[in-house]
């Protein structure tokens, strides 16, 4: 998961007085008319809706919708599986999921720029594209939508979330998947450690003596034991170190995963600090464009997106990675299938010079991505509707576990897979999507809090991994959200010099010389005054102080 790009923390007010606060109206109005449609001749009567009741039980007539998914690498199918039938035959929706075939984001602005967007759009809640298509009036407002269609959405929606990503204009467009306020976050922190990880193949890093590798020297050293230990992967060269996709705007695994790694705070005397700037990371930035020059970076890692890269893993052709854990589930297993020890460990990466534990990310308020319905949606209610029923606990509990006596049976009180449901899941997880599609397949809208009461016990070659990530995982939920997007003068300028960065890694690490290195560098940090840097840091300053706020209310 971006997991995307700088995976996440944020925050949250969850107490019920401000849920009210947030729906009144809605709640002093128990129920709702709104006219149904005319599918049966019935057009112009009246149906009431109420608070307490799904929505989506008065019409499960057939319907398509067409939905947006903002990542090149997912690829989906509605109606192939157990669960997406399930889910259709029970509310009479099916889904056409649509994904970009290349970059991202130039999908998205093409899209905005035609004025026209499909029925549902699920994108990361950093995006620019998420301002743009509320600021251009592509998106409707949920809890309009809610308000004239659907007055259930407020029963089973997170006020706290709603209250988070609440706009000026006083509207709430997207609602999160992977979302924790910092009350979640305390209470689940132990069962939902974080993603951030740095990764070795086992039998490699066993067959070079386990070295420390949180010093530059023991991270060189290591790379370039493994390098000549192994020096190919069934005929193909061993890739020393592997790392999310270099982007138009830099790459997850070198900023926010390097940073956390270093344990470099993100704030100062209550003030934000520019971790960017820091000599622990400058120090770290440094040692892989030493570890360049000594032919420990392949070329692969420029220029290899994500399917590339699962390839590359399934073959067991990394040596290290700092990576997210989650997103090489499948080929994980195929590794454990083939070897046990050729799977992939997590042990202790780059550290500070005090050597520091890490402090990774865990899941945030924002979380990982928002979903936001179309203004040319083809049928508002049945839109609204759904969505609710999908982030409802039934909802939640048809995608996680799918259909009683099919995938998962009740034993003690407790739903749970069937063993042989959860024998594959844990042996083949591209066989499970296949047949089953429960488990986080359709992801757009995950509660990861609601659904520990059914997720099970995580089995090897996962547990390690996951276990690594406990005690060192820590709420951002501040800092969520600071940096500006848009076409306000400082969403223009963070704009450009995101470009400038993406630009800018690249160079850093393929520098001939530390020389080279310090005038690349200093030359960024020009062209990022020049671009308006000081205009982003009052922003982030402004919203930095309001999270906070946001935050003491909800801890109070």
């Amino acid at each position: 998961m971006k997991n995307s790009a700088f995976f996440k923390s944020i925050l949250m007010l969850t107490f019920v007085s401000m849920v009210f606060a947030l729906v009144v109206g809605c709640s002093s109005k128990p129920k709702n008319e709104t006219a149904s449609s005319d599918k049966e001749g019935d057009k112009g009567k009246k149906t009431e809706l109420s608070a307490d009741e799904p929505g989506w039980q008065i019409d499960n007539s057939p319907i398509t919708f067409d939905w947006y998914v903002n990542f090149s690498w997912f690829a989906s199918k509605w109606g192939e599986d157990a669960v997406s039938k399930y889910v259709t035959d029970k509310t009479g929706v099916s889904i056409n999921f649509i994904s970009p075939a290349g970059n991202e984001a130039e999908k998205m602005n093409t899209m905005i720029a035609s004025g026209s967007l499909p029925d549902f759009i699920t994108i990361g809640w950093w995006e620019d594209a998420v301002k743009k298509m509320i600021e251009g009036e592509l998106v409707l407002p949920l809890n309009e939508l809610a308000e004239n269609y659907d007055p259930y959405f407020f029963k089973v929606a997170d006020g706290a979330k709603l209250e988070w990503y609440k706009q000026e204009d006083g509207n709430v467009y997207g609602y999160p998947n992977a979302s924790s306020s910092p009350k979640d976050f305390d209470k689940y922190k132990e069962l939902k450690p974080s993603n951030q990880t740095f990764l070795v193949r086992k039998d490699m890093y066993e067959a070079i003596g386990s070295p420390d590798m949180r010093t530059p020297e023991g991270f060189l050293n290591a790379l370039k034991a493994a390098k000549e230990k192994f020096p190919e992967v069934h005929g193909a060269p061993l890739i020393p170190l592997g790392l999310n996709e270099f982007t138009d705007v830099g790459n997850a695994s070198l900023e926010g995963y390097l940073q956390n790694f270093l344990a470099i705070p993100m704030e100062k005397d209550g003030n934000l600090y520019d971790r960017s700037t820091d000599e622990e990371y400058l120090k770290w930035l440094k040692t892989l464009r030493e570890a360049n020059d000594m032919g420990l970076l392949a070329k692969d890692i420029f220029i290899d997106k994500r399917p590339q890269m699962e390839e590359k893993i399934s073959q067991g052709r990394y040596f290290a990675m700092l990576y997210q854990r989650s997103d090489l589930a499948a080929q994980q297993q195929a590794l454990y299938a083939n070897d046990p020890n050729s799977i992939y460990i997590a042990v202790d990466g780059p550290a500070n010079s005090n050597l520091d534990a890490p402090t990774l990310a865990g899941d945030s308020i924002s979380g990982w991505t928002v979903t936001l319905i179309s203004k040319d949606v083809k049928d508002k209610e049945r839109a609204i509707r759904f969505l609710s029923y999908l982030i409802s606990e039934e909802g939640q509990k048809d995608l996680y576990l799918g259909k009683e006596g099919l995938t998962y049976e009740v034993v003690d009180g407790k739903p749970q897979f069937k063993p042989e449901v959860l024998d594959l899941l844990n042996k083949d997880r591209a066989a499970f999507d296949q047949q089953f599609g429960a488990a986080y397949k359709y992801w757009m809208l995950m509660d990861t809090n609601m659904n520990l009461q059914w997720v099970p016990p995580t089995a090897e070659p996962f547990k390690q991994m996951e276990d690594w990530t406990k005690g060192k995982t820590m709420s951002f939920a501040a800092f969520d959200g600071i940096n500006p997007t848009g076409t306000s003068a400082e969403g223009v300028a963070a704009n450009k010099i995101a470009q400038e960065w993406g630009k800018t890694l690249p160079k850093l690490l393929l520098a001939k010389s530390e020389k080279e290195f310090d005038k690349i560098y200093d030359a960024f940090l020009e062209k990022r005054e020049k671009y308006g840097y000081d205009k982003v840091k009052v922003y982030q300053e402004k919203v930095f102080k309001t999270n906070k706020e946001k935050l003491d209310a909800a801890t109070n």
